[in-house]
């Protein structure tokens, strides 16, 4: 989704959607809440979660949330860069917010029943390992969204990201969506959409260099939740998993 804000305090929105206005609408607010008569893309025990493995590229792993890495994730939202371009409209990210989605997302595994699309969804956080000397210990927050629903492949999209500012310049929105084409295979999501607001260059380029292809720009309808954060419009953006490496080709970038 975005680069702009994933945990940063976000589709992409985690706790890392808070720097930014695209993040993961399926973690806005920062820990999702028990659905009541809506309509699941799958029953709850219906749905196996995989073992993705160690997911690990050069200075980025993708960990499964947890207590072991709140400070090093709120110390990437309290960055004065993060704090700076903070999205004003959002509250600060707090160990509260985190506690709370820890317990209903644990090991970062979001049942359909607490997902805002109704599907179940994988959450990592972008750990910067720390021989690298990176400018904070996570750079972002992405999520995996599973499932073959309109609202998913018009709207939502399956992957849903966010950089905090001090990581921005790296690709690691791209290499992480890389990372977690396996899981996506594995899960049958071939294509995958990933949708974008118009003016996020940034989230465009990620998707670009992915090898996804912008098939339209569509409205948002008025009743939809992203609507209602001010998402009107979505850039929908297909990737042919069988035609792209899961393997990034470039350390370097945005």
């Amino acid at each position: 989704m975005d680069e702009g804000r994933g945990p940063v305090r976000r589709a992409a929105e985690g706790p890392a959607a808070a720097a930014d206005r695209h993040t993961d609408p399926l973690m806005w607010p920062p820990y999702p809440q028990a659905r009541s008569g809506a309509m699941s893309a799958f029953p709850d025990d219906a749905f196996v979660f995989l073992d993705p493995g160690p997911l690990v590229d050069n200075d980025l792993e993708l960990v499964a949330p947890a207590e072991c890495w709140i400070d090093d994730l709120l110390a990437a939202a309290n960055h004065p860069l993060s704090v700076a371009r903070a999205d004003p409209e959002i509250p600060p990210l707090t160990r509260a917010q985190l506690d709370g989605f820890l317990a209903t997302c644990p090991g970062g595994r979001q049942l359909p029943r607490y997902s805002c699309g109704g599907s179940p969804t994988y959450h990592f956080w972008m750990r910067l390992r720390p021989e690298f000397n990176p400018p904070v210990p996570m750079a972002g927050t992405i999520s995996l969204r599973v499932g073959h629903t309109r609202d998913l492949e018009m709207y939502l999209g399956h992957i849903g990201y966010g950089v905090y500012p001090p990581a921005r310049g790296h690709h690691y929105a791209e290499r992480s969506c890389r990372l977690l084409l396996g899981l996506a295979v594995s899960h049958g999501l071939d294509p995958l959409w990933i949708t974008t607001d118009p003016a996020n260059l940034a989230s465009r380029r990620t998707c670009e260099r992915l090898g996804a292809v912008l098939v339209e720009i569509v409205d948002v309808p008025r009743n939809h939740m992203l609507y209602a954060r001010g998402q009107y419009r979505k850039c929908r953006y297909r990737l042919d998993l069988n035609r792209v490496s899961p393997v990034a080709t470039s350390p370097g970038g945005t």
